[in-house]
């Protein structure tokens, strides 16, 4: 069987990188989703602005961009990636804490919306170059199962870690302690903050090469590349089609569906262990056949999944929600790698850099503008009495559907400008 990386002097190194996606994955739970939901819900935020709030994740890939600007002549990535993530970790602290702070609702209100937007503002300066650095150390013909085995780690690690922490939100809300729930939150973000720095600081870095073009050259080489402005697109069509949909599920299952913090960890376990068991499989697709034909595969369960939460309501809320989480786990197992993969796949050298924050800018962009477009629809269908055009349906319905007509047609976009091409050549 093939090594996962290249070198024995980064072994190390490799290692150190697993366990820092998954305590950035743990962090990432905390503030997202139904965890989200429930700050903003006590902060007396609707369901439309929630969401709206839940895709600045992806309008904060536009500030991507100023990595090139701002580290393009940095040859070494640690200092601002850890300075980088110990401001963005610390305003997260902060969101948890503000439901608690004795402040008015508008002073918490502007607070909130700076700490969460300035803390993935600052996390996307530095992706780029963590991205470029971190998977660099790794053999090109194994990054298939290096994805995987580092999901695996961060799927199971969080399956425990939501697990735990679901349980224990439930038991102080159910005690009567609302406010101790929000102070243990900011305490284990904390603590996590701490963790995922010193498991940064032993990676070692490959030396960039001396005299590589720059990074204006780089950008307009990029923007004349066809194959990859087909790239690009695909994850412009994928984060429309998602960010239509999953920003407002956060708020359906609390709200409409009725979950429990711990029915959500309970979601959380099976995304997780299906997640985990597939991506062994989804890595060496992608090593055999390519990350093109592997992620057009996983388009196609998305869309499946998007399928069934068009029919997903209270009455059979917790079966079908859960049937469509575990489709989501089967196709994100490959989605999630292949972003920067197909990148790396394509784009050599120090242009990766760029080609990486070009990437998640303009697909960024587009998918939070859609959660915009969306959360107007959203709102209009509340307050009709969750109807439109006469018929009786909850926003995230809707937008189920929209999900799904988007990544049907991606589908056959992967295949006829991505896969196709690709084996010509």
């Amino acid at each position: 069987m093939r090594r996962m990386a290249g070198a024995d002097e980064y072994k190390t190194s490799i290692r150190c990188t697993i366990i820092e996606a998954a305590l950035e994955y743990f962090i990432s739970i905390l503030v997202s989703g139904a965890y989200l939901a429930r700050i903003t819900g006590a902060l007396g935020f609707s369901d439309s602005l929630t969401g709206v709030l839940s895709s600045f994740v992806s309008l904060g890939c536009l500030f991507q961009l100023g990595s090139v600007v701002l580290l393009k002549n940095v040859r070494s990535a640690k200092k601002p990636v850890l300075a980088g993530y110990t401001v963005n970790q610390l305003l997260f602290v902060l969101v948890y804490l503000l439901p608690v702070l004795p402040m008015a609702a508008a002073v918490k209100t502007v607070l909130f919306l700076v700490c969460f937007c300035g803390a993935f503002a600052i996390s996307n300066l530095i992706i780029p170059a963590k991205t470029d650095w971190f998977l660099g150390l790794v053999d090109d013909r194994s990054r298939g199962m290096f994805t995987a085995k580092k999901e695996i780690v961060s799927l199971i690690g969080g399956m425990a870690f939501s697990f735990g922490m679901g349980r224990m939100i439930d038991t102080l809300e159910a005690a009567g302690n609302t406010p101790g729930a929000f102070i243990a939150g900011a305490v284990t973000v904390f603590v996590l903050m701490v963790l995922h720095k010193f498991s940064i600081l032993p990676v070692k870095e490959k030396a960039r090469a001396a005299g590589a073009p720059g990074e204006k050259a780089d950008i307009r080489a990029l923007l004349k590349d066809g194959m990859f402005l087909r790239i690009v697109l695909v994850f412009v069509l994928w984060n429309i089609a998602m960010y239509s949909a999953v920003p407002f599920y956060g708020a359906y299952q609390i709200k409409e569906l009725g979950f429990s913090m711990t029915f959500v960890s309970i979601l959380s376990i099976a995304y997780a262990v299906v997640r985990a068991s597939c991506s062994p499989a989804m890595g060496r697709l992608a090593d055999r056949k390519g990350f093109g034909s592997m992620v057009r595969l996983c388009f196609a369960i998305a869309a499946l999944g998007f399928f069934v939460n068009i029919f997903t309501v209270p009455a059979n809320g917790k079966v079908f929600y859960m049937l469509y989480y575990c489709l989501n786990a089967i196709s994100m197992a490959g989605i999630n790698s292949s972003i920067a993969n197909l990148i790396f796949d394509h784009v050599h050298g120090p242009n990766r850099r760029s080609a990486l924050a070009i990437n998640s800018a303009v697909g960024g962009a587009s998918g939070f503008l859609a959660t915009c477009c969306m959360s107007a629809v959203v709102a209009r269908i509340q307050q009709q009495g969750n109807a439109l055009f006469g018929l009786h349906m909850y926003p995230a319905q809707f937008a189920s559907a929209v999900a799904f007509g988007i990544t049907a047609l991606l589908v056959a976009y992967v295949h006829f400008a991505v896969v196709r091409p690709s084996r010509g050549k």
